[in-house]
């Protein structure tokens, strides 16, 4: 039994979402899953398994950065999972994006320390799994849900004291900025599992600092519209 997921191998099942937020760990699986165990509540790390249209699946949050994230993940490997998709959000840094708009992450810019550590600080292309990134886009055109694929960011500030770092980003086509997938998709890539990520703009962050921020009742829906992509990418038949 890992530290801080305190489960048993084979608990979670294969495919797990990872939301940061507990609350919206709770949430997605009293919601949407059949039959809804929880499996960890350590730290407050709420996390569940239980079924999709008749197929397993989990839910675990990560809580807020990278080296969080990166605890949860590799324990989660330890207890068999095999496929992770981040359901998060992030601030957009398109002016061309809406709040609520859904983004499927390709790459993730590892503007944080702990994705350069498991590399050894060499360069380095955090990259999600091609078949999860196909995956949801299929389910989102089948769902009729608009979406954006590109690059992203992964950042370990949420309050950056660089409040042009956020313009240079967006001239670089970055889409969006978020404190978790950089790692996720490193490790993906180090221990032979798939990751991927999709993010709900929540606010816009293209001059440094959120100009606009969704309304809760506006995000209760995109993250609903984002989950219902997440759940039939991560139980599409591999």
């Amino acid at each position: 039994m890992p530290i801080h997921i305190r489960a048993e191998p084979g608990e979670y099942g294969e495919a797990c979402l990872l939301p940061g937020d507990p609350l919206r760990a709770k949430y997605i699986a009293e919601t949407y899953f059949d039959n809804p165990v929880q499996r960890n509540g350590e730290r407050g790390m709420l996390g569940y398994s239980g079924e999709w249209q008749g197929k397993p699946v989990a839910v675990q949050s990560t809580g807020m950065g990278c080296p969080s994230a990166a605890i949860v993940m590799e324990e989660l490997v330890q207890l068999g999972v095999k496929r992770f998709l981040r359901v998060g959000t992030c601030g957009g840094l398109q002016n061309d994006l809406q709040l609520g708009d859904l983004i499927v992450a390709v790459s993730a810019v590892p503007a944080d320390g702990t994705a350069r550590h498991y590399v050894n600080e060499e360069p380095h292309v955090p990259t999600a799994d091609w078949e999860l990134v196909h995956a949801a886009v299929h389910a989102a055109k089948e769902l009729d849900q608009p979406l954006r694929v590109g690059p992203i960011v992964s950042s370990d500030t949420f309050y950056d004291p660089d409040h042009e770092r956020h313009a240079r980003w967006s001239e670089r086509g970055v889409l969006g900025v978020e404190m978790e997938a950089a790692v996720l998709f490193t490790i993906g890539a180090l221990r032979g599992v798939q990751a991927g990520c999709l993010l709900t703009v929540s606010d816009y962050a293209v001059h440094g600092e959120a100009i606009a921020r969704i309304s809760d009742d506006d995000l209760r829906a995109a993250v609903d519209r984002m989950t219902r992509v997440a759940l039939a990418t991560v139980t599409q038949d591999h």
